[in-house]
């Protein structure tokens, strides 16, 4: 139980569901609600998929390039560090906080089918998430610990569908200036996950020279 509400709790802000409203909203607003809410439950049932794959296949994906799991955390932490500060930032949280290209949001206007891309990837499960997962998955010590994880992935995944399929109403319940200030708030939970990626990673690469 204990590593599942770790999990959740680290993957949650990073995923930032609430930030991706504003972008839910402007690629579905053609869509009637029925199908607005069918994207939005595809696009999380992707997101399980994108993430357990990652999960399993992590520790093959370091071992293939050469790379160890501490230059992993230190690189997924600098990711959702400057995460973490462009959600703190006054002008992106007014924006949403999360934000895709130009050209990306173009082309997701002219898809009829958005769930896969942009929206379970990169807007949801991006490399910030990634790196969660499988730093999570060198964590595990057994099949229970495996099987929280992913059960923590899952309960993620369907929170993350109900902000999204609730999205209308919350930001019409909050507002402009409530988003933005949510969007802070989840901006300090991320930017103190990605310092504590680092942290961890630069120690653990230290013990290992001076154990040497």
């Amino acid at each position: 139980m204990e590593i599942l509400l770790a999990t959740f709790s680290a993957l949650f802000p990073v995923i930032n569901p609430f930030g991706a409203t504003p972008v839910f909203l402007a690629l579905t607003g053609a869509m009637d609600k029925a199908t607005r809410n069918e994207q939005a439950l595809k696009a999380c049932l992707y997101v399980v998929g994108i993430l357990v794959v990652f999960f399993f296949a992590g520790t093959f994906i370091l071992n293939f390039f050469g790379l160890r799991i501490e230059d992993l955390r230190i690189a997924g932490g600098i990711l959702i560090t400057r995460s973490g500060l462009s959600l703190l930032n006054p002008d992106d949280a007014h924006k949403g906080s999360k934000r895709l290209s130009k050209e990306v949001q173009e082309e997701g206007l002219e898809k009829e089918d958005i769930s896969f891309t942009p929206l379970a990837m990169p807007l949801l499960s991006g490399p910030g998430s990634i790196a969660v997962v499988i730093g999570m998955y060198n964590k595990a010590t057994g099949y229970h610990e495996v099987g929280f994880i992913i059960a923590a992935i899952i309960l993620v995944a369907i929170a993350s569908y109900l902000i999204l399929r609730s999205s209308q109403q919350f930001t019409r319940f909050l507002g402009k200036s409530g988003m933005a200030a949510l969007s802070r708030m989840m901006g300090f939970i991320v930017l103190s996950i990605g310092v504590s990626f680092i942290l961890n990673g630069v120690l653990s690469l230290v013990n290992m020279y001076l154990e040497k």
